[in-house]
């Protein structure tokens, strides 16, 4: 399976990132971003540039590449809504459209969030624009996953870029493994982030055994291996 992954640097698209390079159905990953990632690895190639959005490049095949993980995101406090929505619907758009119609049988994976709102009527502003997002893109020719993490815990000390939530994730680091005690499906990792996307994505996935949109619970059912954690 051949895989192009933006937002290689950031907490999730690290932890999914070196799930890809420890997976033996992964043959190659792509990561587009706009600073290097300071990774070197045979499966590894990069793509750096300022408009990340951009697959124009003359070698660049979208054709030849299986899945696409999608875990470029931003914060939105303190944003208006139509910056937030130009960095976070139409730069993912810019980049699904292209794929879709280079590749229909392409699987793309879209990290979202716990608390979308699919409805797009909603309060809360960050929801509205996920879901009109998540909503556009399960409307491409392709077999689209919306991932909607809860809680997320960072493996192996992957920091995340936002200084809000590396102070949140200092701070409640202790109550993790509490968490996953009492509430498995409440708090998940990167690393089944990871596991998850690579599941649905490869060889022999089964697209009816998930629903096109993946809770928390599902994440981890899907990477366990399909055991229903509780």
């Amino acid at each position: 399976m051949n895989v192009i992954l933006f937002g290689a640097t950031g907490m999730i698209g690290r932890g999914v990132l070196r799930e890809c390079l420890r997976d033996d159905t992964v043959e190659s990953v792509l990561a587009v971003g706009r600073t290097p990632l300071a990774v070197t690895h045979p499966k590894l190639r990069e793509l750096v540039q300022a408009d990340v959005s951009d697959l124009s490049a003359p070698d660049l095949d979208l054709a030849s590449y299986d899945a696409c993980f999608f875990c470029l995101g931003v914060s939105s406090v303190g944003m208006k809504e139509d910056a937030y929505r130009r960095v976070t619907h139409d730069l993912t758009l810019a980049v699904a459209r292209p794929l879709a119609a280079a590749n229909p049988r392409l699987t793309f994976a879209y990290v979202s969030g716990e608390g979308t709102d699919s409805t797009e009527r909603g309060r809360s502003m960050w929801a509205r624009v996920k879901g009109r997002t998540e909503n556009d893109l399960l409307e491409l020719d392709f077999r689209a996953y919306m991932f909607r993490p809860g809680i997320v815990q960072p493996d192996r000390g992957i920091p995340s870029k936002t200084r809000l939530y590396r102070t949140a994730y200092a701070l409640t680091a202790p109550l993790f493994p509490v968490l996953r005690r009492i509430a498995p499906n409440l708090v998940i990792t990167t690393e089944a982030i990871g596991r998850a996307m690579i599941a649905v994505a490869g060889p022999g996935a089964d697209a009816a055994a998930h629903g096109r949109v993946l809770r928390p619970r599902d994440i981890n059912r899907i990477a366990s291996g399909g055991r229903d954690q509780g």
